[in-house]
C-alpha cells in the first residue's frame, strides 16, 4: 500500500461515500486526463469539500491507486468464479473456457467508471505501476492453484512462468480491444483465446525434467517475488 493510500472503510455509509468519489474520479479521469485531475475536483464533483476527501485519501495518486485496486478486485472476482466452475474439469476444462473468462473480465471492465483511462494510469504512473503487477502475479497465484493438482509432473516455478506470460498476453489483448480501432475486438477476443487455449493444453505433456525449482505442493509465486 502506498504513503498516501489508507484501509477502505467498512461502514455502509462511509464505504458509499467511498466508492461515490471512486466513481467520480474515474469519470473526470477519462475526461481530463492524469495530469489535470485533483482532488478539489474530485470533492467538488461529488459534492464534498477537500476535508471530507482526505479523510479516505492522501492525494490524487491514492484515488487513482484505489480505482486501479477496485478494478482489479472486482475482475478477481470473476476469476475466482470461473475456477470455481472448471477447476474440476482438469486442463481441458480450463482452457476450453478461456473466452468465456476473457469476455466477463472485459464486462466487468467496461462497467468500472473510467477503467480505460485507470489502466493507463497504472501503466504510465510509476507510483501506480506495483498496482498492477501485484494483480497479475495474484491472478497467476491462482491460476496456478488452480492448474498444479493437474499437471504433477510439471515444477511449480515453470508452470508459475507460463501462467505469468499468460496473464500478461490476456491483459494486453483487453487493452488492445479498448485502444485499437483497426482490429474488431471480437476478433482480437477469439485469436487470444485460441493463444491461451493452446498455451494451456501445451503444458499437458511436459516431462518432469521440464520443472525448475519445487514441485506442485508449493504455494505462492516463485522465490523472490513476495
Amino acid at each position: 500500500m502506498s504513503v498516501a493510500a489508507k484501509a477502505p472503510p467498512k461502514q455502509d455509509r462511509a464505504r458509499a461515500t467511498y466508492d461515490r468519489l471512486l466513481d467520480v474520479a474515474g469519470l473526470l479521469l477519462a475526461e481530463e486526463g492524469i495530469e489535470r485531475i485533483s482532488t478539489n475536483r474530485i470533492a467538488a464533483e461529488a459534492g464534498l469539500s477537500p476535508p471530507a476527501l482526505y479523510r479516505y485519501f492522501g492525494d490524487k495518486y491514492a484515488v487513482l491507486e484505489a480505482l486501479g485496486r477496485r478494478l482489479m478486485e472486482r475482475q478477481n472476482a470473476v476469476l475466482e468464479a470461473w475456477i470455481e466452475r472448471h477447476r474440476s474439469g482438469g486442463i481441458a476444462a480450463m482452457a476450453g473456457h478461456i473466452g468465456e473468462l476473457l469476455a466477463e473480465t472485459a464486462a466487468v471492465t467496461r462497467a468500472e467508471p473510467g477503467a480505460v483511462w485507470t489502466l493507463r494510469a497504472l501503466h504510465a504512473t510509476p507510483r501506480l505501476v506495483h498496482v498492477r503487477l501485484e494483480s497479475h502475479r495474484h491472478v497467476t497465484d491462482r491460476l496456478t492453484d488452480a492448474c498444479a493438482p493437474h499437471l504433477p509432473a510439471i515444477g511449480r516455478d515453470m508452470l508459475w512462468r507460463r501462467l505469468r506470460l499468460a496473464v500478461e498476453l490476456g491483459f494486453a489483448a483487453e487493452e488492445m480491444t479498448n485502444e485499437e480501432d483497426c482490429v474488431p475486438a471480437d476478433a482480437v477476443l477469439a485469436d487470444v483465446t485460441a493463444m491461451l487455449g493452446g498455451l494451456l493444453l501445451d503444458l499437458t505433456p511436459l516431462p518432469q525434467a521440464g520443472g525448475v525449482g519445487g514441485g506442485q505442493g508449493q504455494s505462492g509465486g516463485p522465490p523472490g517475488c513476495d
